[in-house]
């Protein structure tokens, strides 16, 4: 079968999308900062917390948390509780409770786009879920 046909067409060009716009937020240039800033790299994670016969608990989240996240990014990271809404496949609005999880990592880690693609990997699996949104931008940050 032609990979390049019908579904298979559409995974590739959205597989090529995603690097492209990965790749155009981190060669975008810096921003120039104010002393003491520097600029550092943004990712918003949006986690859904409906699932399949139930939702998944506080303590399941934070479990994911302590096992797929802070060991990725053990520098810090900042969590958000609350209601997300969107359209699902059929066009139906589905309103849910979320979780934002906010990272903050130097431009030059290049690891970290493989950990943060593992973590919505990981999410996605476990709990039975669709997608979890990405948002990056590159920002001003100071300690």
């Amino acid at each position: 079968m032609n990979l390049l046909t019908g579904r298979g067409f559409a995974i590739v060009a959205l597989a090529l999308l995603l690097l492209v716009s990965a790749a155009h937020v981190l060669a975008a240039p810096a921003p120039s900062c104010k002393d003491p800033a520097q600029a550092y790299a943004r990712t918003d994670l949006f986690f859904g917390r409906a699932r399949p016969g139930g939702v998944v608990s506080d303590a399941q989240f934070q479990a994911f948390v302590d096992a797929e996240v802070a060991p990725r990014f053990p520098d810090g990271l900042t969590l958000l509780a609350g209601i997300g809404q969107f359209r699902d496949r059929h066009g139906a609005t589905v309103v849910e409770g979320a979780n934002v999880l906010i990272l903050l990592y130097p431009l030059r880690d290049a690891q970290a786009d493989r950990k943060i693609d593992a973590i919505r990997s990981d999410y996605r699996v476990r709990f039975e879920q669709q997608s979890v949104l990405r948002a990056d931008s590159v920002q001003c940050v100071s300690f």
